[in-house]
């Protein structure tokens, strides 16, 4: 059953983006970072804040690329993604590779320079382990205001995350 589960395992876990410095991500080799929005940067539905657009620019400014995938509609991500000044591709049907894929050549990186940062299991890194990018699962900015839908599957996403974690425990 654990073998199944492999799909949504994220290569790595952090609380949140303000873990994912430049430092750190040059340590890993990644030159670009494609983040998920809602529940990744921001509240469910909010814009780009302060902090949001201070961080790309730190990101930006160390010679991170940088690129949002998002499922959400055009006028959502745009506004999003030019707040923060990065590329986007709205309408991802994410678990598709599509997305992934479209941010790789934006950013015109390689696979293996590339990070994927998302708060689902099913959605962010499932794609990105379809996509062969490495993953980063961050804890939900503000879980209490996900979407109907998104709050049916976190049961499941939890019991696939301790799993997850017990397995690293034990590696």
């Amino acid at each position: 059953m654990s073998e199944l589960f492999r799909l949504f395992y994220p290569t790595e876990y952090v609380s949140g983006i303000s873990e994912i410095t430049p430092e750190w991500l040059f340590a890993r080799g990644a030159r670009g970072v494609v983040f998920d929005i809602d529940n990744t940067v921001v509240p469910q539905d909010a814009p780009a804040d302060e902090a949001a657009k201070r961080y790309f620019a730190r990101l930006h400014e160390a010679g991170i690329k940088t690129f949002v995938v998002s499922n959400n509609a055009e006028p959502r991500v745009k506004a999003f993604a030019e707040a923060v000044g990065c590329g986007y591709c709205h309408k991802a049907q994410k678990p598709s590779r599509k997305g992934y894929l479209a941010a790789i050549r934006g950013m015109h990186l390689k696979r293996r320079e590339v990070v994927v940062v998302g708060d689902q299991l099913f959605t962010d890194i499932w794609g990105a382990n379809r996509s062969r990018i490495r993953s980063v699962l961050v804890s939900p900015v503000e879980p209490k205001k996900d979407t109907f839908g998104v709050s049916l599957k976190r049961p499941f996403e939890k019991l696939i995350f301790r799993i997850w974690k017990r397995r690293q425990k034990n590696s």
